[in-house]
C-alpha cells in the first residue's frame, strides 16, 4: 500500500480543505492518508465524509505543538479521543497561545513598518483554530508585502527577526502522557529537522520511550539519507515504530507533495495495534479509522 501519515488542510496551516486533501490523496495514488493539523481535530469530520465518498483510508490525528530543553518539537498523535477533557483542556491552552502571539506579533510587524492588521491575517485564517505563522505570511502576500510564504519567513517572521515572538508549548513529556491517556498514539514528527535536532539524541529519545512515545518520522523531507539510516537504526535499537510521510501544505510548503515519503505497510500495521490497545487500556471511545 502507498501510505502518507503526515498531512495539513485549511484547519490549520495547509491551501486546501480537508475534503480536497483527500481528492488529492486519491490523485496522488495513496491508500492510506492521515489528516494531522495543528493542535486541533477540526478537519476531522470533512476528510472522514470525503474519505469515504472516495474510497481512501483515514487516519485521524494531529500534530501537537511541544517543548523540550527550550527546542520545539512537534508530536504527531494519531486516533487520540479529541473529548477527552485534560487533552482538549491543554489543546485549547495551545491555541490560545497562538491567539495572543497573534497580536503581538502584529504590533512587531507594525512597529518595523509593515501595513498589517489582526484582521488582515484573520481573512486568511478561514474557520482554522490553529492561527499560525503562515496566516501571517498569506496577509502579507495578500497586502503584497511579500510574494510567498518563505519570503515572508525568511525576512520577517523566523526566529531573530522583526515579527518572531515564542508561544506556548506543553512540555513533551506531559503531552505524551496526555495522548496516550486520550487513547491515542504519540509518534515525533521529523524529529532530525529544524530546532529539534540538538534536543533528540539517543539517549533522550529512549528516555521518551520509557515516557510512552511510540515512534519517530523517519521518512520526511527534513532528513538526509544518512539521517534516516540512523534514524531506523535507532528505531530498531528501541523498537519504535517508523513512519514516513510528506507533510502536505498543499501550496503552502514546496517540495512536499503527496506520497513523496511513505510509511512501510508493517509500520501501519504496528500503529494501529498500539492505537487499539491504547484505547483498551485508557478506556476512551477513539476515532474510527475510515476504510480499514
Amino acid at each position: 500500500m502507498r501510505i502518507d501519515l503526515h498531512t495539513h488542510s485549511t484547519a490549520s496551516d495547509g491551501t486546501q480543505s480537508p475534503g480536497d486533501v483527500m481528492a488529492a490523496a486519491v490523485a496522488a495514488g495513496l491508500d492510506v492518508i492521515a489528516l494531522t493539523d495543528h493542535d486541533s481535530a477540526a478537519g476531522w469530520s470533512e476528510a472522514a465524509a470525503a474519505a469515504a465518498a472516495l474510497g481512501v483510508a483515514l487516519v485521524p490525528g494531529m500534530e501537537i505543538s511541544t517543548k523540550l530543553d527550550g527546542a520545539g518539537v512537534h508530536l504527531l498523535a494519531y486516533l487520540p479521543d479529541p473529548t477527552f477533557q485534560p487533552f482538549d483542556a491543554e489543546l485549547s491552552r495551545i491555541l490560545a497561545g497562538r491567539e495572543g502571539r497573534l497580536k503581538v506579533m502584529i504590533e512587531q510587524l507594525r512597529a518595523a513598518g509593515l501595513d498589517l492588521t489582526v484582521a488582515d491575517v484573520l481573512a486568511q485564517v478561514g474557520l482554522a483554530p490553529a492561527i499560525g505563522r503562515p496566516h501571517i505570511a498569506d496577509a502579507m502576500i495578500a497586502k503584497g508585502i511579500v510574494a510567498s510564504r518563505d519570503q515572508a519567513f525568511g525576512h520577517w517572521l523566523s526566529v531573530g527577526m522583526p515579527g518572531y515572538v515564542e508561544r506556548y508549548a506543553t512540555a513533551l513529556t506531559e503531552m505524551i502522557g496526555l495522548v496516550n491517556a486520550a487513547g491515542g498514539v504519540a509518534v515525533i514528527a521529523h524529529p532530525w529537522g529544524r530546532g529539534s535536532r540538538r534536543v533528540l539524541d539517543a539517549d533522550t529519545v529512549a528516555d521518551l520511550k520509557e515516557a510512552g512515545l511510540a515512534g519517530i518520522e523517519v521518512y520526511h523531507q527534513d532528513h538526509s539519507p544518512d539521517d534516516r539510516m540512523q534514524l531506523r537504526a535507532l528505531a530498531a535499537d528501541l523498537d519504535l515504530i517508523v513512519t514516513g510521510s510528506s507533510d502536505f501544505h498543499g501550496d503552502g510548503k514546496v517540495d512536499h507533495d503527496l506520497a513523496c515519503n511513505l510509511t512501510p505497510d508493517d509500520q501501519l500495521e504496528r500503529l494501529l495495534t498500539a492505537a487499539a490497545a491504547s484505547a483498551k487500556k485508557s478506556g476512551r471511545r477513539t476515532p474510527p479509522v475510515v476504510g480499514l
